[in-house]
């Protein structure tokens, strides 16, 4: 099972900035979604940067959402 998510912040380009609970941080990059289904709406940077945690992983307010699980295995490590 891999590490749930602590935080998560928006970047410039359509990225988050993902700190897990092991301590490990990943940049994922949510561009290549926003032309599928209910993520177009992720395209409106205001809307974006709403990001938050839930359940350990992240969701938008009208229930967009990536798991710690595609977050972890999709994303890129990053230092600190």
């Amino acid at each position: 099972m891999n590490p749930s998510v602590e935080t998560a912040e928006p970047m410039p380009n359509y990225k988050l900035k993902v700190h897990f609970d092991n301590g490990e941080v990943k940049q994922f990059d949510v561009e290549p979604f926003l032309d599928k289904g209910i993520f177009v709406e992720l395209k409106d940077e205001a809307y974006f940067s709403q990001v938050s945690v839930a359940f350990g992983a992240v969701q938008w307010p009208n229930e967009q959402d990536f798991s710690n699980d595609t977050l972890y295995i999709l994303g890129s490590t990053i230092s600190t």
